[in-house]
Order: C-alpha cells, then sequence, then structure tokens
C-alpha cells in the first residue's frame, strides 16, 4: 500500500472529522502469516485463556517488533500527530469465542472508554485533546461482527460526550463495530469513545495495537527501550523508541537532527 501526500491529507481530514480511519490491504498475506506464526511462539510461552492481553509485544518476538516502523502507516502517523513522536504502547490482543460472556481477569470483553491514565487527561469544556494515537493490524477474520470487534461512536472525541450507560452488551446510539479482514488497519484517537465486544462467533479474534504519542510522555508499557530492540536500530527506529539524545530537555525541543520523522511531514502551504 502506497499513501500519495494528497492521500494523506485527506485521510487527515477524515481522522480529525471522525477520529478514526479503516485501511483496506495494507498488510500482505505473506506478512499477516509471518505475524500469526510470531504471535503462535509468544502465546505458547503464556498459561492458556479465553483472552490474552500481551503489552510491551514488540519484545517478544522480532516480527512483531517490525511493525514499530511500518513504512505503508508511518507517514500518516506523523502527518496526525506530529514528527516528535515515539512508540508509546504495543499491545496484542486475542479473544477466543466466547458466547457466554465468561468475564476473565484478562478481560474478555471491555466496556465503554476513553484510553488515557487515571486521574485521566486534563478535561476542558467537557472535551479531551488527542494525546496519542493507536494503530490496530487486524489478524484474524473481523469481517463480521460480533467476533470481539471494537466498537466505537464515531466523531465522539470531538463532542462532551459520555455513553448513557458502560455496558459493551448493550447498544449505544450512534455505535459502530470495526469489521476488516486480516491485514486492513484500524486507525484511533485516545480520546474517541470504544469499547471491546464480546466474541460471540466461531472465529478467533487478533488484533496487534501499536500506539504513539508525543516523545516527551512517558510510555506506557516500557520506561526505556532494551537494548535488544536498539541494536541495529536506524535512526528513525531509534527515535520510535524513544532514544534522541542524553540531555532529556531535547525531548521537549529537539533538533532536527535528533527527530528524522521530521522528513516525512508535508507542508500545508
Amino acid at each position: 500500500m502506497q499513501m500519495t501526500p494528497l492521500s494523506i491529507m485527506e485521510l487527515v481530514k477524515q481522522f480529525n472529522e471522525q477520529g478514526y480511519l479503516i485501511l483496506r490491504d495494507v498488510l500482505s498475506q505473506a506478512r499477516i502469516s509471518c505475524l500469526n506464526a510470531a504471535i503462535d511462539e509468544v502465546i505458547a510461552d503464556e498459561p492458556e485463556t479465553l483472552a490474552y492481553n500481551i503489552y510491551n509485544s514488540v519484545e517478544r518476538h522480532s516480527e512483531i517488533a517490525s511493525l514499530i516502523d511500518e513504512p505503508a502507516i508511518l507517514p500518516l502517523i506523523v502527518n496526525l500527530l506530529g514528527h516528535n513522536i515515539q512508540l508509546h504502547i504495543s499491545h496484542l490482543t486475542i479473544r477466543h469465542p466466547n458466547p457466554s460472556d465468561a468475564q476473565t481477569a484478562t478481560h474478555s470483553f471491555i466496556d465503554w472508554h476513553q484510553d488515557g491514565p487515571h486521574p485521566q487527561f486534563p478535561v476542558i469544556a467537557g472535551l479531551t485533546a488527542t494525546y496519542y494515537i493507536k494503530v490496530c493490524y487486524i489478524l484474524s477474520d473481523m469481517s463480521e461482527p460480533n467476533r470481539g470487534n471494537t466498537k466505537i461512536i464515531p466523531g465522539s472525541h470531538k463532542q462532551p460526550y459520555n455513553p448513557n450507560h458502560k455496558d459493551v452488551r448493550q447498544q449505544v446510539e450512534g455505535e459502530l463495530q470495526i469489521c476488516g479482514k486480516p491485514g486492513d488497519v484500524f486507525i484511533f484517537a485516545q480520546n474517541l469513545w470504544h469499547a471491546g465486544s464480546p466474541n460471540h462467533s466461531d472465529f478467533t479474534r487478533r488484533q496487534l495495537f501499536l500506539g504513539y504519542s508525543p516523545i516527551w510522555m512517558r510510555p506506557i508499557d516500557y520506561h526505556a527501550a532494551s537494548e535488544n530492540l536498539l541494536k541495529d536500530a536506524d535512526p528513525i527506529r531509534r527515535q520510535l523508541l524513544g532514544q534522541i539524545s542524553d540531555n532529556k530537555f531535547k525531548y521537549y525541543v529537539p533538533e532536527d537532527s535528533m527527530v528524522p520523522l521530521k522528513s516525512m511531514l508535508i507542508s500545508k502551504t
């Protein structure tokens, strides 16, 4: 998948209005197979459960780490969030069929929420700003609803909004289930109201979420990138792993040489 500057700016406009994007056929079938094989290796080391939530998953396998700077997606993220960014989270989720809605310690389904810390991000006039963006790589057949799909309220990042109930199993006015096939990508803002619906199908949900935030924010699932991830990393991946300078003040006001992602910005003039 290749994006032109024009298509990127059109997607930026759509994202700003709706709070999410769905991109089709981003990953090839060969890439999907390699990622699913890597995930098989990862979960082979985990206790068996209905629902897996594995954070900092880029540390678990090099194939997953290859998505950090995915060239089909990264220029869009830079133009959505700015160039002074880093990897914020890498979260592998697997939801096996669960027709009885059994609750597990690893969350077989998740009620309506905005992402963020507790206490929450500042709220001004009922609104929370966009602090980070998540990219969801769909790796199983999610082409129909009720397969553990993510639910969203389009545009809810721009309105003082709170669902009249938080239970994902009850329908909310305006809700939409994100459907896609393996290789599709779903991108959304952390302040978009969303939920993880129960899996009432015969299909297992597999999704990888990679989130990006300003480099001055503390990442969610790691404090500093490991030597293993930094080994042989090029300047762009080093930036995304939060390694731009020994001078931490530069995380707020970096020199251009420290943030090579700036080369991906599209001029709006």
